[in-house]
């Protein structure tokens, strides 16, 4: 009876510490517009050490390599760092161009959209504006383990895809048309239907984006809308 007692409690140690597992974020920031306008806000993980730890690193590589607009591949950088460097590659363009009026902008705003025990959705929206007609805007998710802090994969969130795409596909007819009143044949260029390149959570269900000039012109802007997770539960491996 000892021995079951005993098994019955180290099981409940082992269930409620999983459970017990705690991400908490605070928001960090970088402002400056010395040379180039520069702002950065993201979420900063904090709690289990290794899952925090994941988190970050994969945030702030993220925002390293969207204020990089050389072919280096930056390593052991951090923000302040990437930002610096940003402001050398303006003042350069200054430099070569001094009568040019344009001043760069880099603007990254992340924050936390979905929490659950198994997920925590991060979204980062990026705008640069180096010149040319105009900036350029892209939001990326980014789904992690709420235990561990590793990245999921689509693959990792999606059981079924094709059932999954048909929901999709329908609920993209339908929004453009209620929202612009075009149809489908202009979009994805000629190509057949694709998933976004990322997907993200909130509590209402699957957000759905679509980025300029992933599957239309930059005219058509950002695509979005969310689908309920009671339509598509049984199409995810989260709860």
């Amino acid at each position: 009876m000892k021995k079951h007692l005993l098994y019955i409690i180290i099981l409940s140690f082992f269930f409620s510490c999983k459970e017990d597992v705690k991400i908490e974020f605070s928001e960090a920031n970088i402002e400056t517009s010395e040379d180039a306008d520069i702002s950065i806000n993201f979420p900063k993980a904090t709690g289990n050490k290794d899952a925090s730890e994941l988190i970050n690193s994969t945030i702030q590589n993220y925002i390293i390599s969207q204020t990089n607009l050389s072919e280096d591949s930056l390593t052991n950088l951090t923000i302040e760092d990437a930002v610096k460097r940003f402001n050398t590659e303006f003042n350069n363009f200054k430099n070569d161009f001094p009568d040019s009026p344009q001043k760069w902008e880099a603007f990254i705003d992340g924050e936390v959209t979905y929490r659950s025990p198994e997920v925590i959705c991060i979204a980062i929206n990026t705008y640069l504006d180096t010149g040319g007609a105009h900036g350029n805007t892209n939001i990326k998710f980014f789904n992690f383990d709420s235990q561990t802090g590793k990245l999921y994969s689509k693959a990792d969130l999606i059981t079924d895809v094709q059932a999954l795409s048909e929901i999709i596909e329908n609920t993209l007819k339908n929004h453009v048309k209620s929202d612009s009143g075009e149809s489908m044949e202009n979009f994805f260029f000629g190509k057949d239907f694709q998933l976004p390149e990322s997907i993200g959570f909130s509590d209402e269900g699957l957000i759905v984006l679509y980025n300029p000039y992933e599957i239309a012109s930059y005219s058509q802007g950002i695509i979005e809308f969310t689908i309920s997770f009671e339509e598509i539960s049984s199409f995810l491996n989260i709860n």
